[in-house]
């Protein structure tokens, strides 16, 4: 066994019908954690389960919307009924890929409170409900997961990427008032991803900004997952209200 054993560790991911949420999902259950996904997407969340399953994990579907205190409080007594607890919350879920690029201007009023409802709001709440179930545990890791988009300040997405910063934010807040608890909270900020989703939507996105990385390719699901159990392993146990961006080098070249 290493410190990167995760084996009977009890997880909540958020936003885990797919894409990265759906990875850290599985890659925690690999590493021998009980995972219950929560997503609003009903169908893909159970897909995700059965994908777990099959390949020898064990999981829990339990559908909700991060923005309603009911619903994250409703996903915290699923996983004490459940699991028995939680030792680990992957705070993920997020408006990303069905967001228009539009500059700052002209971005609807309607769209900004969407985006803030559900990436900032949506932390805070999930957080905010599995605290307690935490502290019973006698402590944790809460990953809260932004974007290196909130260091290059990418051009008309003004709405996510301040999104992700108030995240980072309120992280180190979270990572203080909780470290009395030994409750952890640390932050991962992916570069662009090659998730299905992305390649779907990308003709050429294996090679979409490359050349600007000191590695010169793209991450791999892989390498952000990695990062994830790392900040949710003993590895990690004296780090809190850190960010870890994980983007090739591109933010220093």
């Amino acid at each position: 066994m290493t410190d990167l054993d995760l084996a009977q560790k009890r997880v909540v991911v958020t936003g885990a019908a797919g894409g990265l949420g759906r990875a850290f999902a599985q890659a925690f259950a690999d590493a021998g954690a009980f995972v219950l996904a929560t997503d609003s997407n009903t169908t893909s969340l159970n897909e995700t389960v059965d994908i777990i399953e099959k390949s020898g994990g064990e999981a829990y579907a339990v559908s909700g919307d991060i923005t309603s205190t009911a619903d994250c409080l409703r996903v915290m007594d699923s996983a004490k009924k459940s699991m028995g607890g939680l030792d680990i919350l992957v705070n993920n879920a997020a408006m990303y890929g069905a967001l228009e690029r539009t500059s700052f201007e002209d971005i609807e009023e309607d769209v900004w409170d969407k985006v803030m409802a559900v990436n900032v709001k949506g932390v805070w709440q999930m957080s905010r409900a599995a605290s307690p179930l935490l502290k019973e545990t006698g402590g944790g890791s809460i990953i809260n997961i932004a974007s290196a988009t909130v260091f290059s300040g990418s051009p008309l997405w003004m709405h996510y990427v301040a999104s992700k910063g108030a995240v980072i934010s309120m992280s180190r807040v979270m990572a203080k008032e909780l470290g009395t608890s030994n409750i952890r909270v640390n932050v991962l900020a992916p570069g662009f991803t090659l998730t299905d989703a992305s390649m779907e939507l990308m003709e050429d996105a294996k090679n979409y900004g490359a050349d600007r990385a000191a590695l010169k390719r793209n991450a791999e699901v892989k390498d952000i997952t990695g990062g994830a159990l790392y900040l949710a392993s003993p590895l990690s146990s004296f780090m809190t209200g850190q960010t870890l961006v994980i983007d090739g080098g591109k933010q220093f070249i």
